[in-house]
């Protein structure tokens, strides 16, 4: 069933300098080891290419069901010198919950 990530996890976003992060907490342990095999770099780089210039890195932090991306050149170079509208990546977290998943319905 396709659902929008928002349905099975939480998120929260940052920067530093030019680049951002996006930590994702899954809902319970059987999702998140879910999200491990299917929530890549190329799909968080997909999602995010029309602001991600550079590589996305995924850490993963099993002792609380996360998952953290680093989004590299996703600033436009940090500060006012952005292309977009947020400079400090403050609202990736939520953009990332909108992000639409083939997921089994047996683990909702």
């Amino acid at each position: 069933m396709i659902i929008e990530l928002s349905e099975i996890a939480n998120a929260r976003s940052g920067d530093k300098g030019r680049h951002s992060n996006v930590g994702i907490l899954f809902k319970n342990k059987k999702i998140y080891y879910w999200a491990k095999n299917n929530i890549t770099e190329d799909l968080v780089k997909e999602h995010f290419k029309s602001i991600v210039k550079g590589k996305v890195f995924r850490y993963e932090l099993d002792n609380i069901n996360s998952l953290n991306f680093i989004l590299e050149d996703s600033l436009g170079g940090g500060g006012s010198e952005t292309l977009i509208n947020d400079a400090q990546g403050k609202t990736y977290g939520q953009a990332m919950l909108k992000l639409k998943i083939d997921f089994p319905s047996d683990l909702l």
